[in-house]
């Protein structure tokens, strides 16, 4: 894994881009996509600092899942991953060349199934989707902080 750090010396982390990405070509990936996401937010605790409490890692690699499962299955061709930190969230984009939107379905507590998109939605702080020249990009924001208070597996954000 590869991250993508932008800035010199002395900046400060808000100023800095920390961020990995990945192409996923098979179902099989899946899980791959998920360990990705799971080192990336292991090395932004270890390396950079940044407290993620186990529900930040829970909810990552849960939106990670919904996303890359999606593209693969309504997808042909590989799809994108990119995994960044930015305004105190972990940004999850997945890009993959369908060009048709998702969109929630209606509430079916029958229905088995095709529940990832309302997910994705109930845990994130945001979500946006964007019709691409090719495909499209589901860009969805989890925090890291657990509380409005900032309080994080016990400790403060300052």
């Amino acid at each position: 894994m590869e991250q993508a750090e932008e800035g010199e010396g002395q900046q400060a982390l808000a100023d800095m881009r920390i961020a990995v990405s990945a192409a996923f070509e098979g179902s099989e990936e899946i899980a791959q996509a998920r360990d990705l996401a799971r080192s990336f937010l292991t090395d932004v605790q270890a390396v950079h600092g940044l407290p993620v409490s186990d529900r930040v890692m829970g909810m990552v690699q849960l939106v990670v899942s919904e996303l890359v499962t999606n593209a693969r299955k309504y997808a042909p061709g590989p799809c994108l991953l990119t995994l960044e930190v930015s305004d105190g969230a972990i940004e999850v984009t997945v890009w993959d060349s369908e060009p048709v939107l998702p969109t929630a379905r209606a509430a079916d507590p029958g229905r088995v199934g095709q529940h990832g998109l309302e997910l994705v939605m109930a845990v994130c702080r945001s979500i946006e989707v964007h019709r691409e020249p090719v495909g499209k990009r589901v860009k969805a924001a989890v925090v890291l902080a657990d509380d409005p208070g900032g309080d994080v597996a016990g400790r403060q954000i300052s």
